[in-house]
């Protein structure tokens, strides 16, 4: 099981609370990262990513002027916080303060639920307390092109066995039809017999079965159950 710690981006560029925008703007271009953690002794104090530099009033991209009855029913802090947020030099006041974590073990399968849950690109990783990382969107991009290297290289296997591995793994899914199936495999070719309820069950099972070492095709023979009623009381 993959974990944070064997994906994450080691050592990381950090920048402190006293730093300036303008010195972040140009760390995100020189060595093009789209983010960078915040720290103040030892201790994460929170993030700035491209997203908190969108706004800014120097480019003219400030959000759109609200009508000013709207205003009397928002929260003043709030208004007054996204001002320095789009005006100020300083990073205290642009980074994100309220930044999700995870530790060295957590599972790479947690973090990419987080990601996508959390609507973020990246998690900042830490040890006792203490940033050790970052794994981002791009992270685990590259930990799925070096999965797929290693299934793409040839696998030597007893036809049987993967036979019995096709058959266990079709059978452990909730979505298959298994009364009646079957598979016969010939020089890594898998022939599935049988029926199927649809086109949807009949992609998935090409897929589940693809990614079986020592498979190197799939040809599906099942009949979805629709035709097979029909040809067993003549309709067609």
């Amino acid at each position: 099981m993959l974990r944070a710690k064997d994906i994450m981006t080691s050592p990381i560029i950090s920048v402190g609370p006293d730093a300036r925008v303008a010195d972040v703007a140009e760390l995100l271009l020189t060595h093009g990262i789209s983010a960078v953690p915040v720290i103040e002794k030892g201790t994460l104090r929170g993030i700035v990513s491209e997203g908190d530099l969108l706004h800014r009033e120097e480019i003219d991209t400030l959000p759109p002027n609200r009508s000013w009855w709207l205003g009397l029913f928002r929260d003043n802090g709030a208004l007054a916080r996204g001002y320095a947020k789009t005006h100020s030099v300083h990073v205290a006041d642009v980074m994100t303060r309220d930044v999700v974590t995870v530790d060295e073990e957590t599972p790479v399968r947690e973090i990419a639920d987080i990601l996508e849950r959390r609507h973020i690109k990246r998690v900042p990783v830490l040890r006792d307390g203490r940033l050790t990382g970052i794994v981002s969107r791009a992270n685990l991009i590259r930990a799925l092109a070096v999965a797929f290297q290693g299934t793409l290289l040839p696998v030597s296997r007893e036809e049987s066995d993967i036979r019995t591995d096709v058959l266990t793994a079709l059978r452990k899914e909730s979505w298959t039809v298994t009364t009646g199936l079957d598979a016969s495999v010939a020089d890594g070719v898998v022939t599935l017999w049988g029926t199927c309820q649809s086109e949807d069950e009949r992609r998935a099972s090409q897929v589940l079965v693809e990614n079986i070492p020592g498979v190197s095709a799939v040809d599906d023979r099942r009949v979805l159950i629709d035709l097979a009623y029909n040809v067993a009381y003549g309709a067609i």
